[in-house]
Protein backbone atom coordinates (compact mmCIF):
# COMPACT_ATOMS: atom_id res chain seq x y z
CA UNK A 1 0.00 0.00 0.00
CA UNK A 2 1.37 3.56 -1.07
CA UNK A 3 2.21 5.84 1.52
CA UNK A 4 -0.16 8.84 1.08
CA UNK A 5 1.39 12.25 2.60
CA UNK A 6 -1.80 14.40 4.47
CA UNK A 7 -0.32 17.99 4.40
CA UNK A 8 -1.95 19.88 7.34
CA UNK A 9 -1.91 23.16 8.42
CA UNK A 10 -4.42 24.46 11.39
CA UNK A 11 -5.67 27.78 12.92
CA UNK A 12 -5.81 27.94 16.39
CA UNK A 13 -7.10 30.70 18.65
CA UNK A 14 -4.35 29.80 21.07
CA UNK A 15 -1.14 27.48 21.87
CA UNK A 16 -2.64 24.55 23.10
CA UNK A 17 -5.97 22.74 22.71
CA UNK A 18 -8.30 22.39 25.73
CA UNK A 19 -7.75 25.72 27.07
CA UNK A 20 -7.99 27.33 23.59
CA UNK A 21 -9.92 25.85 20.26
CA UNK A 22 -8.71 24.70 16.78
CA UNK A 23 -10.63 27.56 14.45
CA UNK A 24 -10.12 25.42 11.42
CA UNK A 25 -8.16 22.99 9.67
CA UNK A 26 -7.32 21.88 5.94
CA UNK A 27 -5.53 18.69 4.65
CA UNK A 28 -3.87 17.66 1.16
CA UNK A 29 -2.99 14.74 0.55
CA UNK A 30 -0.32 13.95 -1.81
CA UNK A 31 1.05 11.37 -3.54
CA UNK A 32 5.05 10.93 -3.35
CA UNK A 33 5.62 12.21 -6.59
CA UNK A 34 3.60 15.04 -5.93
CA UNK A 35 0.10 14.61 -7.23
CA UNK A 36 -2.83 16.36 -5.50
CA UNK A 37 -4.56 13.58 -5.42
CA UNK A 38 -7.86 14.81 -2.65
CA UNK A 39 -8.40 17.74 0.16
CA UNK A 40 -10.24 18.52 3.22
CA UNK A 41 -11.01 21.37 5.51
CA UNK A 42 -12.98 22.53 8.32
CA UNK A 43 -14.62 25.44 10.23
CA UNK A 44 -15.27 24.09 14.14
CA UNK A 45 -16.93 26.48 16.38
CA UNK A 46 -14.78 26.87 19.14
CA UNK A 47 -14.60 24.84 22.56
CA UNK A 48 -17.26 24.98 25.28
CA UNK A 49 -14.97 27.29 28.05
CA UNK A 50 -12.46 27.78 25.96
CA UNK A 51 -11.06 31.43 25.18
CA UNK A 52 -8.67 33.21 22.79
CA UNK A 53 -5.22 33.78 24.25
CA UNK A 54 -4.36 37.29 24.14
CA UNK A 55 -1.32 37.33 21.75
CA UNK A 56 -3.38 35.43 19.60
CA UNK A 57 -6.39 37.84 19.14
CA UNK A 58 -4.11 40.22 18.90
CA UNK A 59 -1.95 38.85 15.44
CA UNK A 60 -5.45 38.04 14.53
CA UNK A 61 -6.42 41.22 14.63
CA UNK A 62 -4.06 41.79 11.78
CA UNK A 63 -5.40 39.27 9.64
CA UNK A 64 -9.06 40.25 8.81
CA UNK A 65 -9.34 38.22 5.84
CA UNK A 66 -8.34 35.03 6.96
CA UNK A 67 -10.58 35.61 10.24
CA UNK A 68 -13.32 35.39 7.76
CA UNK A 69 -12.33 32.59 6.27
CA UNK A 70 -11.84 30.69 9.33
CA UNK A 71 -14.83 31.85 11.50
CA UNK A 72 -17.27 30.96 8.08
CA UNK A 73 -19.75 27.50 7.64
CA UNK A 74 -18.67 26.45 11.60
CA UNK A 75 -19.32 22.90 12.11
CA UNK A 76 -19.26 21.19 16.10
CA UNK A 77 -16.04 19.46 16.51
CA UNK A 78 -17.45 16.38 17.01
CA UNK A 79 -19.15 16.42 13.47
CA UNK A 80 -15.88 17.87 11.57
CA UNK A 81 -13.89 15.11 12.82
CA UNK A 82 -16.05 12.42 12.62
CA UNK A 83 -16.28 13.30 8.91
CA UNK A 84 -12.17 13.75 8.90
CA UNK A 85 -11.65 10.32 9.88
CA UNK A 86 -14.17 8.90 7.20
CA UNK A 87 -12.33 11.04 4.51
CA UNK A 88 -8.96 9.54 5.75
CA UNK A 89 -10.62 6.29 5.35
CA UNK A 90 -11.77 7.02 1.50
CA UNK A 91 -7.80 7.53 0.70
CA UNK A 92 -5.73 4.92 -1.72
CA UNK A 93 -3.04 4.50 0.68
CA UNK A 94 -1.58 4.41 4.10
CA UNK A 95 -2.05 7.92 6.06
CA UNK A 96 1.06 9.94 6.74
CA UNK A 97 0.31 13.46 8.82
CA UNK A 98 2.88 15.96 7.39
CA UNK A 99 3.21 19.47 9.26
CA UNK A 100 5.30 22.50 9.71
CA UNK A 101 5.76 22.70 12.71
CA UNK A 102 4.55 18.86 13.28
CA UNK A 103 4.85 19.52 16.94
CA UNK A 104 2.12 21.95 16.49
CA UNK A 105 -0.23 20.92 14.02
CA UNK A 106 -0.38 17.79 15.30
CA UNK A 107 -0.44 18.72 18.70
CA UNK A 108 -4.25 19.77 17.95
CA UNK A 109 -5.55 17.61 15.30
CA UNK A 110 -4.27 14.47 17.59
CA UNK A 111 -6.79 15.83 20.45
CA UNK A 112 -9.31 16.65 18.61
CA UNK A 113 -9.51 13.12 17.38
CA UNK A 114 -8.91 11.10 20.60
CA UNK A 115 -11.23 13.90 21.89
CA UNK A 116 -14.12 13.59 19.62
CA UNK A 117 -13.85 10.12 17.81
CA UNK A 118 -11.79 8.19 20.31
CA UNK A 119 -9.18 7.32 17.88
CA UNK A 120 -5.95 8.60 15.53
CA UNK A 121 -5.99 7.66 11.58
CA UNK A 122 -2.14 8.49 12.02
CA UNK A 123 -1.62 6.21 15.41
CA UNK A 124 1.04 8.56 17.98
CA UNK A 125 3.21 9.99 14.75
CA UNK A 126 3.90 12.40 12.32
CA UNK A 127 6.53 13.82 10.08
CA UNK A 128 8.16 17.22 10.49
CA UNK A 129 8.97 19.07 6.76
CA UNK A 130 11.67 21.62 8.97
CA UNK A 131 13.45 17.67 10.50
CA UNK A 132 13.18 15.89 7.32
CA UNK A 133 14.87 18.86 5.45
CA UNK A 134 17.65 19.22 8.06
CA UNK A 135 18.35 15.93 7.56
CA UNK A 136 18.42 16.41 3.87
CA UNK A 137 20.42 19.88 4.21
CA UNK A 138 22.34 18.37 6.95
CA UNK A 139 22.33 21.89 8.66
CA UNK A 140 21.39 22.18 12.50
CA UNK A 141 17.65 22.53 13.24
CA UNK A 142 17.91 26.44 14.20
CA UNK A 143 19.39 27.24 10.70
CA UNK A 144 16.88 25.28 8.86
CA UNK A 145 14.74 28.02 7.83
CA UNK A 146 12.62 28.46 4.77
CA UNK A 147 15.03 30.96 3.63
CA UNK A 148 17.70 28.77 3.97
CA UNK A 149 16.30 26.03 2.04
CA UNK A 150 17.22 25.78 -2.05
CA UNK A 151 14.77 27.90 -3.84
CA UNK A 152 13.85 24.76 -6.20
CA UNK A 153 11.94 23.39 -2.99
CA UNK A 154 9.10 25.85 -3.15
CA UNK A 155 6.42 26.33 -6.06
CA UNK A 156 4.71 29.74 -6.62
CA UNK A 157 1.52 28.86 -4.33
CA UNK A 158 -0.16 31.35 -2.05
CA UNK A 159 0.91 31.43 1.94
CA UNK A 160 -2.43 32.99 3.36
CA UNK A 161 -3.14 31.51 6.75
CA UNK A 162 -5.74 30.08 5.52
CA UNK A 163 -5.94 26.53 6.07
CA UNK A 164 -6.21 24.82 2.73
CA UNK A 165 -4.52 26.63 1.18
CA UNK A 166 -1.17 26.43 3.21
CA UNK A 167 -1.63 22.84 3.72
CA UNK A 168 -1.62 22.81 0.01
CA UNK A 169 1.64 25.14 -0.39
CA UNK A 170 3.31 23.06 2.56
CA UNK A 171 2.18 19.92 0.95
CA UNK A 172 4.27 20.72 -2.25
CA UNK A 173 7.46 21.66 -0.46
CA UNK A 174 7.48 18.15 1.25
CA UNK A 175 7.32 16.43 -1.84
CA UNK A 176 9.80 18.55 -3.52
CA UNK A 177 12.47 17.68 -0.41
CA UNK A 178 11.36 14.16 -0.91
CA UNK A 179 12.07 14.18 -4.39
CA UNK A 180 15.66 16.29 -3.86
CA UNK A 181 16.57 13.75 -1.46
CA UNK A 182 15.53 10.26 -3.60
CA UNK A 183 17.26 11.59 -6.52
CA UNK A 184 20.51 12.31 -4.62
CA UNK A 185 20.54 8.97 -2.59
CA UNK A 186 19.72 7.27 -6.70
CA UNK A 187 22.50 9.02 -8.11
CA UNK A 188 24.60 7.75 -5.28
CA UNK A 189 23.85 4.83 -5.40
CA UNK A 190 23.39 4.10 -9.16
CA UNK A 191 19.94 3.33 -8.92
CA UNK A 192 16.30 4.70 -9.83
CA UNK A 193 14.41 7.23 -7.55
CA UNK A 194 11.10 5.62 -6.73
CA UNK A 195 8.53 5.72 -4.00
CA UNK A 196 7.64 3.97 -0.50
CA UNK A 197 5.37 0.91 -0.26
CA UNK A 198 4.21 -0.36 2.57
CA UNK A 199 4.60 -3.95 2.68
Amino acid sequence: MNELYLSTDIETDGPIPGPHSMLSFGTAAYTADKQLIATFSANLETLPGATAHPETAAWWASQPEAWLASRTNLEKPEAAMRRYVEWIGTLPGKPVFVGYPAGFDFLFVYWYLIRFTGSSPFSFSALDIKSYAMAVLGTDYRATTKRQMPKAWFDRLPHTHVALDDAIEQGALFCNILQANRTRQASATGQPASSSKID
